[in-house]
């Protein structure tokens, strides 16, 4: 028998370490100086029956795929904000008012005023929107209001906003939305 090659020696101590002893005694491991041929071990090694577990062996674990985070735009607020919400009494800190644009104008309007009020550090944004319209499509007015929790919910602060309200009758009512930001 010849000495293994450094190759040879990484090749038969990765083999080694795969072997479970047969008794619970600790085992001495003599330094492996010599080796059969490794063209022998490989082919022993792949016709040995693959180990059956012994008592109960639990299903294997999948582990749960993380679902990336969903930004909605109705976002749960504590108590505290709702009723401060549904009595008006929330300051607000920015007002948008969307009046006489077009959909176009009123969505960079309203990007605008969302990165200013982000980098101000507001909390709270009032956007005066109009009344909703309901009719038949094509409705001529309404426009804004029916579009902007589509522009709220695809935009690129949708992150940042915590929740979309509908306004106090002091600070609108129903043609306006508070949008509570996060911080």
């Amino acid at each position: 028998m010849r000495p293994l090659s450094p190759e040879e020696q990484a090749l038969w101590s990765r083999v080694a370490a795969t072997i479970n002893p047969l008794s619970r005694e600790p085992q001495v491991r003599a330094p492996a100086v010599l080796a059969p041929d490794i063209a022998a071990v490989s082919a022993a090694i792949a016709e040995l029956p693959p180990a059956k577990a012994k008592g109960r062996v639990p299903p294997a674990r999948v582990q749960p795929v993380a679902k990336p985070r969903r930004t909605t735009i109705h976002g749960n607020l504590d108590g505290h904000w709702e009723r401060r919400l549904k009595n008006g009494s929330v300051p607000v800190d920015r007002t948008l008012d969307l009046h006489g644009m077009n959909l176009d104008r009123a969505y960079d309007a309203l990007d605008m005023a969302l990165e200013r009020a982000i980098v101000a550090g507001d909390r709270v944004l009032l956007l005066v929107t109009g009344h909703h319209r309901p009719g038949e499509p094509p409705v001529l007015r309404g426009k804004i209001r029916a579009a902007v929790h589509d522009w709220l919910a695809v935009s690129r602060h949708a992150e940042q906003i915590a929740a979309v309200r509908n306004a106090h009758r002091r600070h609108g009512g129903g043609g306006s939305l508070y949008l509570i930001l996060r911080r």
